[in-house]
């Protein structure tokens, strides 16, 4: 095995800086799954710089390059371009230009796993190995929410959910999920070592315990989408049945101690015996499901069968399987009783918002939220600008506006409704393009002569799949951390397809003269790197600022502007400046930052709002009721406002301290 891997690597010598890539996923999975730009912003220049490395160390034949692929790139490169421009049109430039910039750093990442073609081994130890540390940080997480004190387990899963480490319980089950299915996929490869099949299959046990702990719906419901697509697309159905069967139980056998821990934190009720007991239960099923594909997967590889014991065997486990799926299903319309009501039932559930009591597990505690209304908005907003949509990530101002609840999403919270909202029918098509030459390569993979070649491609779909199906009803595109290993697994099964055929060049054709080609080159990656790096250095320095304001105010202030130069198309420096300038009563200086807030962002809700406080607090009546008026039309359902508003109006003089202490208190009350 040694020495196929270590051919493996001589022969695709592009899986070294592949495997530096996956390296940084791992780490941003350990802090907020790389949400914030301080993460991927400098994770974007890595991986533009490994994506250079690997140009200038492994010759890239594009004419090998399957044409799926080139499809692919093509799509996907346009519309990224598609996504920069949209800051042309865009709302709130500056967030289209953070959207653009993680397009790219999608884009990057696809590159650099999809453009050079690897081998079944290497492709075995990339995506084994990123699956291997998943499971490493969730037996951390496991033994770290054990190991913590009752006062600290309601900052680790508060209302009963475990948000550590990604800081939303959506993306943290979303990613031990993604790593789950390409445990369960590669554990049932013959041609992996017999001790790695049993600590995938194990792996998987605690990727899904550990995934329940966070309780979220969206994954229950992208498990059975999962489970249909798994079974209906990919090969070795068989194989696959024969490690689900325990891993599902090692699952079922846990889930009961696993699920009373949130619900005992959510009622008031948790005590560290709950929460030991779970931990036990969990590394119990894991350890017992992993022994037992451990001594299954040896007993395949010593056993020598005719051809006509290997045919009845594997019709008795197709047999067995039919028998089970009859089982699941009659035993789910049992459960779920007349399906017309129970549809009728969760339709109702999810229009009606979140439901003000529930009891039992939150699992099945309906489908109520607030995304009827936010996918509402989107469409409207879709309809409204059909062609190329309202600009990358402008979603937030649009629903304060328009939208029902007292939520203010900053995204649709549907990868769908967010690529055709904000990017239009044009961003879709090439979006829909992208992804068909992207699986039309996998396809191509999955009938790959070399059996650990298929086994890795349809694992590594698999984890790209479960991140587009969740993600289709959550705002998963905006975690850097989930979206560059879903387009790193897509990468990698488009690197196991087989290659094109060389063509030879004809006579006299002309081409690229090779420095004008690398000059082009060299120009878009210093494009690229400005654009990636600007905003980072500027939230460095906001965030710089917003530490020591209170000791250093001329050195905050200082710094904000560096912010604002840096990133000329955002307007947080103005607002944090604008801030600080309040906190020591500086009127003037205010009422300056905020208005060179609303030149960047003319719409922007809260500089608005403190305009008016300034203007109401000088006596200025008249200038006070034109701009509150105004945010009551920027947020209508916003209670200060209308408050600050109804006190202009009788005359009253509003104080811009106790305005500012209720917002403090209101958004706290959100977080």
């Amino acid at each position: 095995m040694t020495a196929k891997l270590t051919a493996a690597l001589r022969e695709a010598p592009a899986t070294v800086p592949a495997f530096a890539a996956l390296a940084l996923f791992v780490v941003w999975a350990t802090d907020q799954a790389g949400y914030p730009v301080t993460h991927w912003g400098p994770g974007g220049l890595i991986v533009l710089v490994l994506l250079g490395i690997a140009l200038g160390l492994v010759r890239l034949r594009v004419a090998e390059v399957p044409v799926p692929v080139r499809i692919a790139l093509g799509a996907l490169a346009a519309y990224t371009a598609l996504s920069f421009l949209s800051i042309l049109w865009a709302a709130a430039p500056g967030d289209a230009w953070d959207g653009a910039n993680r397009t790219l750093l999608y884009l990057l990442v696809f590159a650099l796993f999809a453009c050079w073609r690897q081998p079944g081994a290497s492709a075995a130890l990339l995506l084994g190995s990123w699956t291997v540390a998943l499971i490493a940080l969730a037996v951390f997480t496991a033994l770290h929410v054990n190991a913590a004190s009752s006062a600290s387990l309601q900052t680790l899963l508060p209302g009963g959910r475990l948000v550590y480490p990604t800081g939303y319980p959506n993306a943290n089950a979303a990613q031990w999920l993604m790593a789950f299915w390409p445990a369960l996929l590669l554990a049932r490869s013959d041609r992996l070592p017999v001790g790695v099949r049993g600590l995938l299959a194990g792996g998987a046990v605690l990727l899904a315990e550990v995934a329940l702990l966070s309780q979220s719906r969206g994954s229950l419901y992208a498990t059975p989408v999962m489970l249909i697509l798994v079974f209906a697309l990919l090969p070795g159905r068989i194989r696959t049945f024969a490690v689900l069967v325990p891993v599902a139980a090692g699952i079922g056998a846990a889930a009961p101690a696993v699920l009373r821990v949130g619900d005992h934190l959510n009622n008031g009720a948790v005590t560290p015996a709950t929460v030991h007991s779970a931990t036990a239960a969990s590394f119990a099923a894991a350890i017992t499901v992993g022994l037992l594909v451990t001594l299954g997967a040896a007993f395949e590889t010593r056993s020598t069968f005719s051809e006509t014991s290997r045919r009845r065997l594997r019709s008795g486990l197709a047999a067995i399987a039919i028998a089970t799926l009859v089982a699941v299903l009659a035993g789910g319309l049992v459960a779920a009783g007349n399906p017309v009501s129970r549809v009728k039932q969760g339709w109702d559930s999810f229009k009606g918002g979140y439901a003000s009591a529930s009891t039992g597990t939150r699992l099945v505690s309906g489908l109520g939220s607030n995304r009827y209304d936010f996918y509402r908005v989107a469409l409207d907003e879709f309809l409204a600008h059909p062609l190329v949509g309202i600009g990358a990530d402008n979603f937030q101002q649009q629903y304060l506006v328009h939208g029902r609840s007292q939520e203010t999403p900053r995204y649709p919270h549907s990868v769908e409704l967010r690529t055709l909202t904000q990017t239009g029918v044009l961003g879709a098509l090439l979006a829909l393009v992208g992804l068909a030459g992207a699986l039309l390569a996998a396809a191509r993979a999955l009938r790959r002569a070399d059996p650990l070649a298929r086994h890795v491609a349809a694992a590594a779909l698999a984890g790209f799949a479960y991140w587009l199906v969740h993600g289709s009803f959550d705002w998963f595109w905006e975690f850097a951390g989930l979206g560059a290993p879903a387009f790193a697994m897509l990468g990698l099964a488009c690197a196991l397809a087989p290659s094109a055929a060389p063509r030879r060049r004809e006579r006299g054709r002309s081409s690229v003269p090779p420095r004008l080609l690398i000059a082009a080159c060299a120009l878009v990656a210093l494009a690229a790197a400005a654009s990636l790096a600007a905003p980072w250095l500027s939230q460095l320095q906001v965030q710089s600022a917003a530490r020591i304001w209170t000791k250093a105010p001329q050195t905050a202030y200082a710094r904000l502007d560096d912010a604002a130069s840096l990133n000329p198309l955002s307007d947080e420096a103005y607002l944090v400046a604008g801030s600080i300038a309040l906190r020591y009563g500086e009127l003037a200086r205010a009422d300056h930052e905020f208005s060179l807030a609303l030149v960047r962002i003319p719409h922007d809700a809260y500089a608005t709002l403190e305009l008016g406080a300034i203007a109401s607090a000088r006596g200025e009546r008249s200038v006070a009721l034109v701009l509150l008026e105004r945010v009551a039309r920027l947020e209508p359902r916003d209670e200060l406002a209308r408050q600050a508003l109804r006190l202009v109006r009788e005359g009253r003089r509003l104080s811009i301290d106790e305005l500012n202490r209720s917002i403090l208190l209101e958004a706290e009350q959100l977080a």
